[in-house]
């Protein structure tokens, strides 16, 4: 739980109704003078227009303990009791100072929205202000694939899409993608060897994983999907329109490029494999560190660097080292590109030094009618750096096949 600074206030006679007390509905205004001030003393109250977004409460309760009058002064905590990805719950109490008595408690939450009043990951110093994010509630499907046993979140109902993250990451780099897409069936696998997926000595390959996706829309009774793939995540994608074109409703392509690895790139993967074997997925997590992040976000968002490395301790070292072999041996995709025939979406990163803008955008224009959204400030993991941004693009897209 994170302490908001308290704060006292008088209570003003009109505030009060005719017979003298604090009215009932002065109290949620009472209330909200608390956390406006409470902002004032902390980062400011300016803090979520500057961000470009808005606190909107979706439910309050309020328990009246006692009765308050004109110059009264009320002392008013706030504590936030939950924080998650889009919205946050807020508990307030209200004391008078000369007796201690509480006057009120109220439980309220709030949603993150944008302009157009559409649920957003919060964004990273307003995440700040509030605290950690407290633990998922959302535990995952155990779903059995060839050889490997998978875990599977899977969220909401509606058109289904699946997320199928990179390396050497699992299905939290969607975490902000996952709350925002509300309209949406969320499906987010952990590869096998990623996450909590069970890690195999062997059967990593380009074509295993996209049929190990396919077993897994199979298993939730899903015939078609939209395919959300991040770098590693767009060559399965790649995969599964060579392999399983009538499981893809539409593609977004994020961080991602359709050619092979050329020589040395291939002579570096399995130097990394070795590094995984010797040293552990960490050291070649620190070792990637600065080729994936943006330098801003190295600087600026720590709590990104964080979630990073924990996906990669998370990680295990057949996961990892299959994965690196698996992109290594990738076939070309490039032939493939002309031949796509669903609606398609290219995200790319500005800083994105793996699969640079250059690259996404000459595969938008090889894509018959491919979109491409560059994000600001962000390097190869953009749903993460830049998650309002990242969620609004995929979002504006799904919106435009419906």
């Amino acid at each position: 739980m994170t302490a908001l600074p308290t704060v006292d206030l008088t209570v003003y006679p009109l505030e009060c109704d005719a017979f003298g007390h604090l009215n009932h509905a002065s109290v949620l205004a009472l209330f909200e003078r608390a956390r406006w001030e409470s902002l004032a003393r902390g980062p400011g109250m300016d803090l979520f227009h500057r961000t470009g977004v808005a606190p909107v409460v979706r439910k309050a309760t309020v328990d009246y303990r006692a009765a308050a009058f004109p110059g009264d002064v009320l002392r008013v905590e706030t504590v936030i009791t939950h924080r998650g990805t889009t919205s946050w719950t807020a508990r307030q109490t209200a004391r008078r100072t000369r007796d201690g008595s509480v006057i009120a408690e109220a439980e309220i939450v709030f949603v993150c929205v944008d302009g157009a009043g559409r649920p957003v990951p919060l964004p990273g110093e307003v995440a700040r202000v509030l605290g950690p994010r407290s633990t998922a509630a959302h535990a995952p499907q155990r779903i059995a694939v060839d050889g490997a046993e998978l875990a599977v979140e899977v969220r909401g109902e509606g058109g289904p899409v699946l997320f199928v993250h990179g390396f050497p990451f699992d299905r939290t780099v969607w975490r902000h993608q996952l709350a925002a897409l509300s309209r949406w069936k969320r499906i987010a696998p952990d590869l096998r060897g990623a996450g909590e997926s069970t890690a195999p000595p062997d059967g990593y390959t380009i074509a295993r994983y996209a049929d190990d996706l396919v077993a897994v829309l199979d298993a939730l009774g899903v015939r078609q999907a939209v395919v959300c793939g991040l770098s590693l995540g767009g060559y399965i994608a790649f995969e599964l329109l060579r392999r399983h074109a009538d499981r893809v409703r539409a593609v977004v392509l994020c961080g991602t490029r359709p050619q092979p690895d050329a020589d040395d790139a291939r002579r570096t993967r399995d130097e990394l494999a070795s590094l995984a074997a010797d040293r552990g997925t960490a050291a070649v997590g620190e070792r990637l560190l600065s080729r994936l992040l943006a330098s801003a976000t190295l600087v600026e968002q720590p709590e990104v660097v964080e979630q990073y490395r924990e996906m990669t301790r998370r990680m295990s070292v057949p996961g990892m080292a299959g994965a690196l072999r698996a992109m290594r041996d990738r076939p070309d995709s490039t032939p493939l590109l002309s031949k796509i025939r669903v609606p398609t979406l290219v995200v790319v990163g500005s800083e994105d030094q793996v699969s640079p803008p250059a690259v996404a955008e000459a595969m938008a224009d090889a894509i018959p009618g491919a979109r491409l959204v560059v994000i600001s400030a962000a390097g190869h993991l953009a749903p993460l750096e830049q998650p309002l941004a990242t969620s609004r693009a995929v979002m504006d897209f799904l919106e435009g096949l419906t």
